[in-house]
């Protein structure tokens, strides 16, 4: 029988004096009685049977350990003195197996240190009986896994037959009072099932109590054998439970893959320290101090410092961690790093005197010092998240008795424990909930300022976004490996509790800004009232880089935005207390293993295992479809039951479902373990299945992807910090240095920006140049920052906008002041007592030029602005600043020009960006050559002098809005699918990046990857699935409520290309998939089986469609008519002009209610129309004008739109086809690549997406 790959024991030891020397002391004659030092005295680890054990044998001694280890300790002595030889034998054969044996340690457990442990403040024998006591312990090893310990202290008497001694032929007894000696179980696990365990330690002192001595040693080894076949519960919402009489133990499960499990009371800190002392230890703690904790229970101890490290998740801490240090392992507080450790409080005096610069916490009294002062002068943690923190913990129930004096009493124990765990569960929860939020207001905005493509954090520009008050807490943390390691996290984009719960917290506000406006900087109102620390307080929050690479460009709401209302809220509120506290909590299940059978033979334990599957058996055919996650953790409990069985091929196939039910919890290193083990037999029995072939395929693949990614594990997990560089850049080093500062990601503006650096040079930019531009660039963002406007200016301007550029005092023609540049106008902030003067909103412009005005004998530079409608131009004497401002001031006109032609937000963005870099390149260059290097950047200036943008009429009028998926990347992606679901857009743009945009402010809202291969098709199946198929032929199915991907459908052996939803004749909603080697599938959509499958004979099969019994499938070469049972019912192939080695039918739509099917080739400017009952031949033709090709189309009310591309400009187009007289109603022209996505908003927008030249969505208005 194969050991339990996930179980709930690692070993059970026993620690305690030795015989010998409880001897010596029952027969001094002295009363003192000295501390004696602690041995291991045995060790239970697993495997306890095998199959080679006679099952014949009677279950006791004989069924030992079968597999020898390395011994622990040296062996017992055997000479015994000639008295104890006769007058012990009784006591000698009660020990006869650890003196004759030596005591052994599983692989990789290192009990050195275990004894003094388990006995931290020694191991003194009394004359009295004492109670039992309970404690915990952390091992950690060199690779800082940790393992952990639960120990139980308790007392029996010494006895001895020496006690009467026969002289003469007469028993006397000895007048030394009677002993008691402490021995100590201690139970180590993997897992830190802390209550659980003690319960079971609570359960075998039952057991020992009323054992024989003789039988001591048996009784612990059976009760390590039933520990042992305890299998742990998979992630997620699935308990387990087992009964040691008399108490029923549960086991909770983790939240999910990468939390941790919580098997403790984490309201013991608020218990012992105020608030305001809880958030000090937190600040120590994440600053890496030198910790040390005090309290008179060990116990306590290790609770306390648990639930504090779990208080920082998913946070971890990196350095030393020994919650519990024996009087004789005090000088590991002599270590010069950073440390958590714990000790007994009788050496508070003592540590602090004689060790420096430590953070002494004392858990009993509450208090906090340090071992210099009685005050602690580490800055504290940020003020506003304190703030919010204890406003949330005030809200807490921390007292049972209060929570519960409404119920009566009940007279079933375990149903008292029930209740208490339930209640435990729940302040556990709201307690995970609370720190979270604190970790999250703390380090919120980080990822702002991360480079993922060059694995850079710019923790200067961080730093400059904090609380001038907050910035000394910063720097300390920033150096940590606690917020290395988180920042290698979200690096790695890693989907925890912390950026789930930073996406919550997002204000609405700001992420309407997100992705069509992107947040660089704070809008003026808010600077001007507050100033910019208001902007970064914890309310406001979000994105605070500095950089004005891509600025606030908010539209009035009715400019540009087209929104679609819905039942889903617009928002969600910042979490205040009662919210917080009042979250729902997800409903448990428990799953009750079978009683434990004599757990030293080996057909009993085969036995339970069979009735522990049975029970699993059960369980499933019991949970309905719908439960797929319940359904999931019943088959990796089942799956891992049949592997500890040697029942493989069974194992396989529940690891199989689990799979495709929720693939998140998969044990991939188990499944190849049960793979490598397979004997031949099974292997090919395996192999004849499909899914199961697919599935050891899936996983090798996967563990050589692993092997990969941890050969480059250092390259891919080191963070790097942004550096100016130290010698001249080409312009590829130029790109990612650039990139790295996060001044711009864009690869065309950094390639403008190394032209204009290096005029005049060789083609490349030196270090010291680089420094210049780099540090005024940020100077410049500064000023911007300090500038304040007065009331009486702000109700002039929008509330979004913000002074990116202010020029010095200057003459103009409407007084003295200075001209500010916003991402809206122009205006001037005139000198004295501040005034405004509007001098233009760019879209008004109508011409800009550089002037000279008389000034004496001479002619000074000046701006020569003409407005639309007034009649007067505006002229200022700018000086040596003017070609600057004229270039600045020509490039944002051209860019809103441009932005408001296409509708496309991203165009004013951009020329914002280009402007602002001008001016760092005037600045950095400081010769002629200047404003001939600056003008390179004049990107949108140039394109309206050299090639006409005008977008015509009849798109302008339909074009609604643009959003641009690929914002943050270094260039754009292609749209592949395009799927709209209530209040939500679904946008797969490439390598299985999925992104969704709340579809009333088409703001990003959620990220996800399915996969890393190119998506072909996206399909809603109900209110919270969204099916995809995939390049490497897995439907993914994405939690419409979670955005999780933990289902996937594998059984297709092809690129997955189409999706389709149906009912069928018993009105039970099915799916249909396709692939593209021909296959059909027919999914059940509530149990996801497959109800059948057929093959088509064609040349890659595209799409499938449903309507009235029959499916029409399109493939590149015909389109199939085919009955539900797979038959084939007729043919189309490709219309006779079509025919030809490059013509191939694209897309196919069906209009059932006028009988009609359309097409459309990837080679042809024409769309078909077949009639459905007379597929001979198209009986219309629509000619598309200027195209060559089309790609996609949907049905909107009682238009047809086509994507497709341009005959001579190769740019994408969309047309409108009115579906009654077969005639082009319009020809859109909104992107610079074909077409290749389209979807209906509810029939009020339709939106289409375009390769990867153009990479953009456009939203186009219905009529």
């Amino acid at each position: 029988m194969a050991e339990l790959p996930s179980g709930l024991l690692e070993a059970c030891v026993v620690v305690g004096a030795s015989t010998d020397k409880l001897r010596d002391i029952q027969q001094s004659k002295s009363n003192d009685l000295p501390l004696l030092e602690a041995e291991v005295l045995q060790v239970h680890a697993p495997p306890f049977v095998s199959k080679e054990t006679n099952s014949s044998q009677v279950i006791g001694p004989a069924f030992s350990r079968v597999q020898r280890r390395k011994s622990f300790i040296k062996k017992k002595k055997r000479d015994r003195t000639a008295e104890a030889q006769s007058n012990g034998e009784a006591a000698s054969r009660a020990d006869a197996s650890s003196v004759t044996e030596d005591i052994s340690v599983p692989k990789d457990l290192d009990l050195i240190a275990l004894p003094q442990l388990c006995f931290p403040g020694g191991l003194q024998v009394t004359t009295e009986q004492r109670e039992d006591s309970y404690h915990f312990l952390v091992f950690t090893d060199l690779f800082g896994n940790r393992t952990h310990g639960v120990v139980v202290q308790y007392y029996r008497p010494v006895q001895f037959w020496q006690e009467s001694v026969v002289q003469n032929s007469h028993r006397w007894n000895s007048a030394k009072a009677r002993l008691y000696a402490p021995f100590a179980v201690c139970i180590i696990s993997k897992f830190p099932y802390y209550n659980a365990l003690r319960d079971c330690l609570s359960c075998l002192l039952v057991q020992l109590r009323t054992a024989r001595q003789s039988d001591f040693e048996e009784t612990i080894k059976e009760f390590s054998a039933k520990l042992s076949m305890v299998p742990l519960p998979p992630p997620g919402q699935l308990h387990v439970s087992f009964s040691l009489r008399p108490l029923q133990v549960v086991l909770p499960s983790r939240e999910d893959q990468d939390s941790p499990v919580i098997d403790i009371d984490l309201h013991l800190p608020f218990l012992c320290f105020t608030h305001t002392t809880l958030l000090q230890v937190l600040s120590c703690l994440l600053q890496e101090q030198r910790l040390v904790f005090f309290s008179s229970d060990w116990a306590r101890l290790t609770l306390v410092a648990e639930s504090l490290l779990l208080y920082l998740q998913p946070l971890s801490w990196q350095q030393p961690y020994v919650p519990i240090l024996a009087r004789g392992m005090l000088d590991f507080l002599m270590a010069p790093t950073a440390f958590l450790m714990g000790c007994h409080i009788s050496h508070f005096e003592e540590v602090a005197a004689e060790t420096e610069d430590l953070i002494l916490v004392n858990v009993d009294d509450g208090t906090v010092e340090s071992s210099w002062s009685e005050t602690i002068e580490l800055p504290a943690i940020p003020v506003a998240a304190a703030e919010s923190f204890m406003s949330r913990a005030e809200c807490l129930q921390l007292h049972y008795d209060l929570e519960m004096c409404h119920l009566g009493a009940s007279t079933d124990a375990n149903s008292l424990r029930s209740q208490r765990r339930d209640w435990q569960r729940r302040l556990n929860s709201q307690i995970q909930n609370i720190t979270l939020e604190l970790v999250v207001n703390v380090f919120r905005g980080v990822q702002d300022f991360l480079n993922h493509e060059h694995r850079v954090f710019n923790s200067e520009e961080f730093l400059r976004t904090r609380e001038p008050t907050d910035q000394l807490f910063y720097k300390k943390v920033l150096e940590t490996h606690i917020f290395h390691s988180f920042l290698r996290d979200r690096l790695n984009r890693k989907r925890d509790t912390f950026s789930r719960m930073e996406q919550k917290m997002h204000n609405y506000a700001h992420r309407n800004r997100a992705f069509t406006e992107s947040p660089r900087r704070p809008p003026m109102s808010e600077l001007s009232r507050t100033g910019y620390s208001s902007y970064t307080s914890h309310e406001n929050r979000l994105s605070k880089r500095l950089g004005a690479s891509l600025p606030n460009l908010d539209q009035p709401a009715n400019e540009t935005m087209a929104t679609i209302s819905h039942s889903r809220p617009q928002s969600l509120r910042k979490m205040t207390p009662d919210i917080g506290l009042k979250s729902p909590q997800k409903v448990v299940k428990v799953f009750r293993l079978p009683e434990f059978p004599p757990p030293l033979a080996y057909h009993y334990v085969q036995n339970y295992y069979s009735d522990m599957a049975a029970s699993l058996g059960k369980a499933i055919s019991a949970t309905p479809p719908d439960e797929s996650a319940l359904l999931a953790r019943y088959h990796y409990l089942r799956g891992l039951v049949n592997f500890v069985s040697n029942k493989r091929f069974d194992a396989l196939e529940d690891f199989q479902s689990l799979y495709k039910t929720d693939s998140d919890i998969f044990p991939s290193q188990m499944v190849k373990s049960l793979v490598d083990s397979m004997p031949e037999v099974e292997r090919l029995q395996a192999d004849k299945k499909p899914e199961l072939k697919r599935l050891i395929s899936r996983v090798k693949r996967d563990q050589e992807r692993e092997r990969a990614s941890h050969d480059n594990g250092m390259e891919e997990g080191a963070v790097k910090r942004f550096q100016l560089p130290k010698k001249h850049m080409l312009l590829e080093e130029f790109v990612k240095c650039v990139q790295e500062s996060g001044i711009v990601k864009d690869q065309g503006t950094i390639f403008r920006l190394f032209e204009a650096l290096s005029v005049g040079h060789q083609k490349q930019v030196g270090p010291e140049l680089f420094r210049v531009f780099y540090t005024i660039w940020k100077e410049t963002e500064a000023e911007a920052q300090e500038v304040c406007l007065p009331a009486s200016v702000l109700e002039h301007i929008e509330t979004s906008e913000c002074v990116f550029k202010l020029s010095s005092s200057v003459k103009t023609s409407r007084g003295v002041g200075k001209i500010a540049m916003t991402q809206r106008r122009l205006f001037l902030l005139t000198d004295g007592r501040p005034g405004y003067l509007e001098v233009a909103q760019y879209r008004d412009l109508e011409e800009v030029k550089v002037t000279s005005a008389p000034f004496l004998l001479l002619r000074i530079p000046s701006l020569k602005i003409r407005v639309r409608g007034r009649k007067e131009s505006f002229e200022a004497n700018l000086k040596t600043e003017t070609e600057l401002w004229n270039l600045m001031i020509k490039e944002m006109w051209a860019g809103r020009l441009i932005a408001d032609q296409h509708k496309d937000p991203q165009y004013m963005q951009q020329a914002l960006t280009n402007a602002l870099l001008m001016d760092a390149v005037v600045g950095s260059l400081q010769s002629s050559k200047a404003i001939s290097a600056a003008s390179k950047l004049a990107h949108f200036d140039r394109i309206k002098m050299e090639v006409p943008m005008m977008v015509p009429k009849t798109t302008a009028e339909t074009l609604k809005h643009k959003i641009n998926p690929s914002l943050e990347l270094t260039a754009p992606q292609a749209v592949d699918v395009l799927l709209y679901t209530p209040g939500q857009l679904w946008v797969s743009v490439g390598g299985g990046k999925v992104m969704v945009f709340d579809a009333s402010s088409w703001s990003l809202t959620h990220t996800c990857h399915v996969g890393n291969a190119k998506l072909n098709c996206m399909l809603g199946v109900d209110k919270d699935q969204v099916w995809m198929g995939s390049d490497d032929s897995v439907i993914y199915i994405i939690s419409m409520v979670s955005m999780v991907c933990n289902r996937q459908l594998t059984e297709h052996r092809a690129e997955v290309t189409g999706l389709a939803l149906d009912t069928d004749k018993y009105n039970q909603k099915v799916a249909y998939s396709c692939s593209a080697e021909g296959t059909v599938m027919v999914w059940d959509v509530s149990t996801l089986q497959v109800k059948r499958q057929f093959r088509l004979s064609c040349d890659r099969l595209l799409s499938v469609l449903c309507s009235n019994g029959v499916l029409w499938c399109c493939s590149r070469d015909a389109i199939m008519e085919v009955w539900r049972n797979g038959s084939l019912k007729h043919r189309m192939t490709l219309p006779e002009q079509h025919k030809g080695a490059t013509a191939t039918f694209s897309s196919a739509l069906l209009l059932p209610e006028r009988e009609e099917l359309w097409s459309v080739c990837a080679n042809s400017g024409e769309v078909c129309v077949w009639h459905i009952k007379d597929t001979s031949k198209p009986f219309q033709r629509v000619a598309l004008q200027d195209c060559t090709g089309c790609f996609c189309m949907i049905k909107v009310k009682n238009q047809v739109w086509v994507g497709g591309v341009g005959r001579i400009t190769s740019k994408g187009k969309v047309y409108i086809l009115d579906a009654e007289r077969y005639q082009v109603l319009k020809e859109l022209h909104g992107h610079t690549d074909k077409v290749m996505a389209l979807c209906s908003a509810e029939d009020r927008y339709v939106l289409s997406g375009a390769e990867k030249h153009d990479g953009k969505i456009a939203i186009w208005k219905v009529e």
